[in-house]
């Protein structure tokens, strides 16, 4: 599950499979929550807060404008994009540290974001199905 010791983000794969049925609210606030606890989970810098909060916007927004349908490689292809925004915003955070030179931190985030990607976006499948079936039985009651 693993590729250069970097896994997929199962979190993010969750908000994606929420945020593409629910409203922009609905999605900021998982999306907050999701990243408040990762925060208290791992260290609290770079913060996951914000991060999540607006992955869960922008896919909220994404599927609001009927711009993707809810069809597997359209899921599949908001779950890398996002990952590579989240890991963006994340190498974005390390930079206003001033912790490490720009040259190096962008070669990290080639590696750490496209591998990623790539693994959370074939992950997705696994975790977006059954993820569905789940919430539209409970929709149903």
């Amino acid at each position: 599950m693993e590729i250069l010791g970097i896994a997929p983000n199962w979190l993010l794969i969750w908000l994606v499979s929420w945020s593409l049925n629910r409203s922009c609210l609905d999605s900021v606030v998982a999306g907050l929550a999701i990243g408040a606890i990762q925060d208290s989970l791992t260290s609290n810098y770079p913060s996951h807060i914000m991060v999540f909060g607006l992955i869960g916007f922008l896919t909220s927004r994404l599927h609001r404008q009927r711009y993707v349908k809810e069809e597997l490689i359209a899921v599949v292809l908001i779950v890398f994009v996002m990952t590579l925004i989240a890991d963006g915003a994340i190498a974005f955070q390390y930079y206003l540290q001033g912790g490490k030179n720009l040259a190096d931190l962008w070669f990290d985030y080639q590696r750490i974001g496209l591998t990623s990607a790539l693994l959370s976006s074939l992950w997705t499948p696994l975790l977006y199905y059954p993820l569905q079936q789940w919430w539209r039985q409970f929709s149903d009651l």
